[in-house]
């Protein structure tokens, strides 16, 4: 039994305003049902897909995790009794909240906050509209997109992952900091998406370095570019194609410091034919710091 997918993020961030403007005017994802709390986004029919919430951190505050059936969800927290994990049932409250069915809560060894999930609600008698007019997001089985974490505590969080969620590993990529030191980067899976999870063993000031969110097409990506010196938005890349999910992107600062990955076209993993390789360059051209 593995995790299916990731189903959403949340945020704490100090302006609110900045990352309506931004996730609605810049990436395109449209305004879900808020709770008066929180502000919530939609890329799909699912109800939302991130959540922020104000805040000083600034940085990813949960993620939520998706199993496909209640057997699945069972079947995890059976594990991790066996384990000795601890972990919460949540509250009637909380599962209203998130709008799903059945839920747990635990954490990380890095210490972020993990919800694993079953029953999401699905919209779809209001379907999604983007305000960017963005075709559509990858989503479906392969979830929201992806986030990579900083770690410093690279054997415990890889095996939280690995053993306990049914994460596997895609492949990983050695960054070359320096010619005396190369930063080994790691990317997993739990679905076709080919990283769904990715960890940076190194300390960061923040968890999170990006998420990324996956386009439909060239064009959606193209415009998402076009849109960037209107909304005042600070692109940290140039246009690249990645390694090793090959997936053709741009990175832009976030309003809390972060980066979002805008892509397009990235590949499947199958896990019967694939096999893990290492590679040497993050990009196969392109992903230039900007200035």
């Amino acid at each position: 039994m593995s995790v299916a997918s990731l189903g959403y993020i949340g945020i704490e961030a100090s302006d609110l305003k900045a990352w309506d403007d931004y996730m609605t005017g810049f990436l395109g994802l449209m305004r879900g049902r808020s709770n008066g709390a929180s502000a919530r986004y939609r890329m799909d029919e699912r109800a939302f897909r991130f959540q922020i919430d104000q805040g000083k951190a600034d940085d990813i505050s949960f993620i939520g995790l998706e199993v496909e059936t209640w057997e699945d969800i069972r079947a995890l927290r059976e594990r991790l009794d066996r384990e000795g994990v601890k972990y919460a049932r949540a509250s009637d409250n909380l599962k209203a909240e998130r709008g799903v069915r059945d839920l747990i809560v635990l954490a990380d060894p890095a210490g972020l906050q993990v919800e694993i999930y079953v029953g999401a609600t699905a919209l779809t008698s209001t379907p999604f509209t983007s305000p960017a007019g963005v075709s559509r997001f990858l989503t479906g089985e392969q979830g929201a997109g992806h986030v990579v974490l900083a770690s410093e505590k690279m054997d415990e969080v890889r095996d939280f992952y690995i053993r306990l969620l049914g994460f596997k590993l895609s492949d990983t990529i050695g960054m070359a900091i320096s010619p005396e030191f190369t930063l080994l980067l790691e990317f997993y899976h739990c679905n076709p998406r080919h990283h769904t999870l990715a960890l940076a063993p190194m300390p960061a000031p923040k968890r999170l370095h990006h998420f990324m969110v996956e386009m439909a097409t060239m064009d959606d990506v193209g415009f998402a570019m076009d849109r960037i010196e209107k909304c005042g938005v600070t692109q940290t890349t140039t246009l690249g194609k990645h390694s090793n999910d090959q997936m053709i992107s741009f990175y832009a600062a976030t309003p809390s410091g972060f980066d979002v990955e805008v892509g397009t076209a990235g590949i499947a993993v199958h896990d019967e034919v694939w096999r893990v390789t290492h590679h040497e360059v993050t990009s196969m051209w392109g992903h230039k710091r900007c200035n």
